[in-house]
């Protein structure tokens, strides 16, 4: 999923064309599928001013010819819709976010395997910090231990996935979860990273230079 706008970086250029290192966000996020599996193929869903770019990007990684590109949408959820079109039943579908440019070959696989025996596998990780739940002008403290925060790729079942995807759009579908959690599946957490994050704002793009850094030291 690289179809955002990436409008809180303050950049002209969408979030996932910035630099990281020598080469673009969303091209070590393209190696890192390509790597994880060598039958794994890739719908790239690309905003649709950027396709042109998007599909330079895809032509430089180690195998272009199993990436497809495809326009977004209008959300989050019509864009997933997109990519759904032209992917082929009997499979595992990873929908992960474009900017989430560290992900680990090892938490792709982890997601696969609990995919095929559950049906799901969306990463999480536990909060650090202290959570509370905001209610008008009042707060109230959150159990942390409850809590976890959600990543990607949120992984599934192809055939489950697309069911849950016919579903009318609903404005509380903020991630693949949710959107198969209301067809009424129970979702299925599996461990994240820390360093997986989401590059969202200036400080994110500096930590993963330095996150980058570290993982290409010998």
């Amino acid at each position: 999923m690289a179809a955002g706008s990436g409008s809180r970086m303050g950049s002209n250029l969408p979030k996932q064309f910035l630099q990281l290192g020598q080469r673009p966000l969303l091209w070590h996020t393209l190696q890192a599928f390509l790597s994880a599996y060598a039958d794994l193929k890739v719908v790239l869903v690309l905003p649709a001013d950027f396709m042109e770019e998007g599909q330079r990007i895809a032509d430089s990684t180690l195998d272009s010819g199993r990436i497809q590109t495809v326009a977004g949408g209008k959300t989050r959820f019509h864009s997933v819709q997109n990519g759904l079109e032209i992917v082929e039943g009997g499979s595992v579908v990873f929908v992960h976010d474009g900017v989430r440019c560290l992900v680990s070959r090892d938490l792709i696989q982890r997601c696969y395997q609990q995919a095929l025996e559950l049906g799901s596998a969306i990463p999480a990780v536990a909060p650090v910090d202290s959570v509370r739940m905001v209610s008008g002008q009042e707060t109230r403290a959150m159990e942390r231990s409850a809590i976890r925060l959600v990543q990607t790729p949120q992984t599934f079942l192809t055939d489950l996935l697309k069911k849950a995807f016919a579903q009318p759009y609903q404005e509380s579908f903020t991630d693949e979860a949710s959107v198969v959690e209301q067809f009424g599946t129970t979702i299925h957490l599996v461990e994240g990273e820390i360093s997986n994050i989401k590059i969202t704002r200036p400080l994110d793009l500096a930590l993963a230079e330095i996150l980058l850094s570290q993982r290409n030291l010998p």
